[in-house]
């Protein structure tokens, strides 16, 4: 049995932790998983073409499916950290960049690690 890839070992790292932050909202549907399995496919080419970049999987996984979601569904994840208000979605920063998080631009904070949000953090609302 061959040995599993650096790269494939960061795609499946990061499909784990976006489908746990999807698991947490209780919004990890079957049409929802294959939205991640969509983007880890396209993120596989991505990455095999820039190596240096798989410490980005991540962080670029949770906004693909974060893009599609809305498109289809609605926002998410929601902001658990603004209680009055419009409901908005957290943003994964750094865009490009290792070690992402899920921030709430309103009030200026970060609320959990991509792989890390909480029941209260993951759900979606319509747009």
């Amino acid at each position: 049995m061959d040995p599993v890839s650096p790269l494939e070992q960061a795609l499946h790292a990061a499909r784990a932790l976006v489908l746990a932050d999807l698991v947490s909202g209780e919004v990890a549907e079957a049409e929802v998983v294959s939205l991640v399995e969509d983007s880890v496919a396209q993120r596989r080419w991505w990455v095999q073409h820039w190596p240096d970049g798989a410490d980005f999987v991540a962080g670029l996984i949770a906004q693909d499916v974060q893009d599609a979601l809305l498109d289809r569904y609605g926002r998410w994840p929601l902001c658990p950290v603004c209680g009055a208000g419009d409901p908005h979605a957290l943003e994964v920063e750094p865009e490009l960049g290792p070690d992402p998080h899920w921030v709430c631009h309103k009030a200026g904070v970060k609320v959990a690690a991509v792989g890390s949000l909480g029941p209260a953090t993951g759900g979606m609302t319509s747009s």
